[in-house]
C-alpha cells in the first residue's frame, strides 16, 4: 500500500494515466487512497467538484433524461437504466420513487460530489459520482446516448463548488458493524417480532433490544429465520430467472439503498460473479463474498414478508430478495414456494 501522506494530486493522476484499464475503485485500493480521493486528484482535468447533497443532486439528475444509476457494497453492483423523477426529501432519509429508478437516500452520507468526464474506449463516459465522509462510493449516474448533454453542461455550472482543489480530505473509515446479539432477549425478541406490522419496524425492535439485523437472526430460530447454503442465492436468481415471478431485490450501502423491481431473464456466470444482464437491469455479484444467507419471515399488515438476505463475511448485507406484492402483481405465494425449496445451510456449517 503507498503512503497516502506522499500522494500529491499529480501523482495519483500518473498512476491513473499508468493504469488506464483498471477501474477507479481497485486503482484507489493499489494506492492506498480512496476513490473519491481518486477522483478528486483530476479536478480540472475533466472532473468538477460539485454540491453532493441529494437536495442538489436528484432534481438535476431529472434534468439530465435517461441515464444509468449505480450503488454497490463490496460484493454486488446494482445498475439501473431509467429517468430520475419523483424525489421526495427529507432531512434523515429520501426518496426517488419511479418504476425503473427506486431509491431509499440517507442524506447525512452525501458528502463529496464530483461531475466526471472520462475518455474510454466507448467514448466520452459523463458520470455524477458521489461519495462519503471516507471517500467510498455512495451513488453514480452515468449518462446514456440519449441523456440531455446541454442540461449536463448547465449542471457544470449550477452545481459546481467554489472549492476546485484536486487535494480532498476524508475521514476514517468506520468498519461494518459485527454481528450484535443478546441471548438473553431471546423471548422478547421473538414476542414483538410476532407483533410486527411493518418490515421497517424490524431495526427499530433490534435497536432497542441491543442487537443488529445479523445478530438477531442467529439467534431467533423457527419459524422467524432459516439458514441457508451459501450457493443458495445463486439457485435463487436461476430460479426466478426460469420463471414468470417478479421480485424485489435491494442492494444498499450506509448512504443509498437501489431497489429493482420486476422480472429477471438473463444470468451469465463469470468466474465468481454472477451477472444479472437484463437490458434495463444489471446486478453483478461476488458469490465468493457470501458467507451467510438467512430466509426471513416477517409479520405485515399486507401478510407475511418472506425474504431472502445474504451477508458477508464482516457482517455486511450485501442483498435483500422478497417477492413481489403489488395489487394485481401479487409473486408472494410463489416466492414463498421457492424460498421454501432453496436448500438449508449443511449440519456442522456456520453459523
Amino acid at each position: 500500500m503507498a503512503d497516502t501522506h506522499k500522494l500529491t494530486s499529480h501523482d495519483i493522476r500518473s498512476a491513473v494515466a499508468e493504469w488506464p484499464k483498471l477501474r477507479e475503485r481497485d486503482l484507489a485500493a493499489k494506492l492506498g487512497i480512496s476513490e473519491a480521493q481518486l477522483v478528486a486528484a483530476r479536478a480540472g482535468h475533466g472532473v468538477t467538484r460539485i454540491n453532493a447533497h441529494p437536495d442538489a443532486l436528484m432534481p438535476a439528475a431529472e434534468r439530465l433524461g435517461e441515464v444509468m444509476a449505480l450503488t454497490r457494497v463490496e460484493a454486488a453492483v446494482h445498475e439501473k437504466i431509467g429517468a430520475y423523477a419523483n424525489y421526495h426529501p427529507g432531512q434523515h432519509a429520501a426518496m426517488v420513487l419511479t418504476e425503473d429508478i427506486d431509491l431509499r437516500i440517507f442524506p447525512s452520507h452525501w458528502v463529496h460530489g464530483m461531475m466526471v468526464e472520462k475518455e474510454t474506449e466507448a467514448g466520452l463516459q459523463r458520470s455524477l459520482q458521489v461519495f462519503d465522509a471516507a471517500g467510498d462510493a455512495i451513488h453514480k449516474i452515468f449518462l446514456r446516448d440519449g441523456s440531455d448533454l446541454d442540461e449536463w453542461t448547465k449542471l457544470q455550472r449550477t452545481l459546481a463548488l467554489q472549492d476546485q482543489s484536486a487535494e480532498l480530505e476524508v475521514a476514517a473509515r468506520k468498519p461494518v458493524e459485527a454481528p450484535k446479539s443478546a441471548p438473553d432477549k431471546l423471548e422478547i425478541l421473538r414476542a414483538e417480532w410476532r407483533k410486527l406490522t411493518d418490515t421497517h419496524q424490524f431495526l427499530r425492535l433490534c435497536s432497542k433490544l441491543k442487537m443488529n439485523r445479523l445478530g438477531a437472526y442467529r439467534i431467533a430460530g423457527a419459524p422467524f429465520v432459516r439458514a441457508l447454503a451459501p450457493d443458495a442465492v445463486d439457485e435463487m436468481l436461476t430460479k426466478v430467472a426460469a420463471s414468470d415471478m417478479e421480485i424485489m431485490l435491494f442492494v444498499g450501502n450506509r448512504g443509498c439503498i437501489q431497489i429493482h423491481t420486476g422480472h429477471i431473464n438473463t444470468l451469465r456466470p463469470m468466474a465468481a460473479w454472477q451477472n444479472v444482464m437484463d437490458p434495463r437491469f444489471n446486478l453483478h455479484l461476488r458469490r465468493d463474498k457470501i458467507a451467510e444467507v438467512w430466509a426471513v419471515v416477517k409479520p405485515t399488515q399486507r401478510g407475511e414478508a418472506v425474504s431472502v438476505e445474504a451477508f458477508d463475511a464482516e457482517g455486511g448485507l450485501i442483498l435483500q430478495t422478497f417477492g413481489l406484492g403489488k395489487e394485481g402483481r401479487d409473486h408472494r405465494p410463489a416466492w414463498k414456494t421457492l424460498v421454501d425449496s432453496l436448500p438449508d445451510l449443511g449440519a456442522g456449517d456456520t453459523p
